[in-house]
């Protein structure tokens, strides 16, 4: 495996280097619940300013590891035995900025969903820096398992290298709804519902298609 250098930069090196001893579910540091609440605030506006702001049927370009789904999660745990999930939590930040800026460079100065974007990028790196400053730097500082640092490449790969058919299209609402989605699952002890346990990281709980009160804790 090969160690990335440590980088002034949140995502391009901290986040980079993870801890390759296998642990159970990561617990949420209490201090992220907050920005978590409020980035999940800005996300329950996506379909307004993801799908009624924009043409029938657009897409953007994007690279198909910035497809992050539940579904990618699940494979990753199968792949990968003892998989921590803070290497999914610092993976999650990595294609997701991306995502944000891809959406952002195709909207207009005056388009109507810009302001929207830009607020949900400026909540998402709140809690990034949140998330660097809630763990211990020797913890940043490992390599990462060799799936994860093959994905971090791609995604991290100058875009005029990328090769052709590494590019996907997807709508900017399908992306977001990745972006929550993931979101819950990932840092899903942040998360409190009323009634039974949810299984925020199983396909079918989103399927069901109906508004839960989902709260993070304080």
């Amino acid at each position: 495996m090969v160690q990335l250098p440590t980088s002034v930069c949140l995502l391009g090196g901290l986040l980079g280097l993870v801890l390759l001893t296998p642990v159970p579910t990561a617990s949420t540091p209490a201090s992220m619940c907050t920005p978590l609440r409020t980035l999940n605030d800005s996300l329950s506006h996506r379909r307004r300013y993801m799908k009624h702001n924009f043409p029938i049927n657009y897409t953007i370009k994007i690279h198909q590891k910035e497809v992050f789904k539940l579904s990618n999660i699940s494979r990753m745990k199968l792949k990968v035995e003892g998989l921590d999930e803070l290497v999914l939590q610092r993976l999650w930040f990595q294609v997701n900025q991306g995502v944000l800026k891809k959406i952002i460079r195709v909207m207009p100065e005056r388009h109507p969903s810009r302001p929207y974007t830009a607020e949900l990028e400026r909540r998402f790196r709140d809690l990034e820096g949140v998330f660097v400053h809630s763990h211990p730097a020797e913890v940043l500082q490992q390599e990462l398992p060799e799936t994860i640092q093959d994905m971090w490449d791609s995604l991290t790969e100058e875009p005029d290298r990328v090769p052709e058919s590494s590019w996907r299209f997807a709508s900017p609402k399908s992306l977001l709804d990745n972006f929550c989605h993931t979101m819950y699952c990932l840092f899903s002890n942040c998360f409190a519902s009323t009634g039974t346990q949810q299984d925020y990281c199983g396909v079918s709980h989103w399927r069901k298609g109906r508004k839960k009160d989902l709260q993070p804790e304080s």
